[in-house]
């Protein structure tokens, strides 16, 4: 009969094999009761000193890395900068970072990379995954996990974990009554609603607005419907042929949704002035519209720290309640 290791303790308790090494090397971030519960189960089945410190060597590499899951590998700048700035906080910690991709959409029998159910990861920080499907999938890891967003088809309590969402609801509320203020009242919304909950959040701002001021928004100047990721220009651009007369101002779920616009305007000679547009997220790699609209200020490099320590704290404390936290961004007005 082959030797006793964490991972038969942890199989039986089912818990990962990481709080397991915690409570059998003495390390913080295991609940008493539950640590005796390791202590009695390895004294059961005649866990030895030697193969204890075998697969602590193993352990104590998973406890020193946590995975980043994103999908698409040409993630855009504002991804990259934020992933930056998670791997440089790890590493001030000792902490290794590892990149995991997964398809932007689910297919069937898709089955999740091996690596972060096979004990080589001890947490996983979920970036721009918007498929309802994978993030189930996701959800349903029992390790420590820090989603940034999700999508509005899922109930944020069944994520198993922290949610870190981006505030947007007041602050396009705040934008949209900054443009019904100064008269213009043809406004238009462009984003897909049901893509994310913060693109949804934004669009309830937007409405919010139009509600507070007594306003009644016309839908038709507003493109909500799902928007491909190969195609946005292409369908944007069909709307916008739809329309008998341009609106005063589109309020735009981000930058990127803004720039589309916008080249579609120089491509069919709109003058700038014509047509207001604000966008989200201050993202400076679109040049036509980069520090030239109003947009709102989401500070990536924060966002990163955040992230990086909402990870570790979920990690040390694997007890603690799952929290949803909104950080909320500054607008710039232009």
């Amino acid at each position: 009969m082959s030797k006793p290791v964490m991972q038969d303790i942890a199989n039986y308790l089912s818990i990962s094999r990481v709080s397991v090494w915690k409570a059998l090397t003495n390390r913080p971030g295991v609940s008493k009761k539950l640590r005796q519960k390791i202590l009695d189960r390895a004294i059961e089945i005649g866990y030895t000193n030697e193969s204890r410190i075998d697969d602590a060597k193993t352990s104590a590499v998973a406890s020193r890395t946590i995975a980043t899951v994103v999908s698409r590998q040409e993630s855009s700048l504002f991804w990259m900068q934020i992933i930056h700035q998670i791997a440089v906080e790890l590493s001030n910690q000792g902490i290794n970072l590892l990149y995991v991709n997964m398809p932007s959409d689910y297919e069937k029998e898709y089955i999740l990379p091996a690596v972060l159910s096979d004990g080589s990861v001890s947490g996983i920080i979920v970036l721009n995954i918007y498929s309802e499907p994978l993030i189930k999938m996701l959800a349903d890891l029992s390790l420590p996990k820090v989603f940034l967003d999700s999508v509005p088809a899922i109930s944020n309590d069944t994520l198993n974990g922290d949610l870190v969402l981006i505030e947007g609801r007041n602050a396009v509320k705040q934008i949209t009554c900054w443009l019904l203020d100064s008269g213009r009242t043809r406004l238009g919304f462009v984003g897909d609603i049901n893509y994310a909950q913060t693109n949804m959040d934004r669009y309830l701002g937007y409405l919010d607005a139009f509600a507070e001021r007594g306003l009644v928004c016309d839908e038709n100047l507003s493109l909500t419907s799902r928007l491909h990721l190969t195609t946005h220009y292409e369908q944007i651009s069909a709307f916008l042929d739809s329309l008998d007369a341009m609106p005063e101002g589109f309020v735009c779920a981000s930058d990127y949704i803004a720039h589309f616009i916008r080249q579609y305007f120089t491509e069919h000679g709109i003058e700038k002035s014509a047509v207001c547009l604000t966008g989200f997220d201050n993202n400076t790699e679109y040049a036509n519209v980069a520090n030239k609209i109003t947009t709102v200020d989401v500070q990536t490099k924060s966002m990163g720290e955040r992230l990086a320590s909402k990870i570790l704290f979920s990690i040390n404390h694997p007890d603690s309640l799952s929290e949803i936290c909104y950080v909320v961004p500054n607008v710039i007005y232009r």
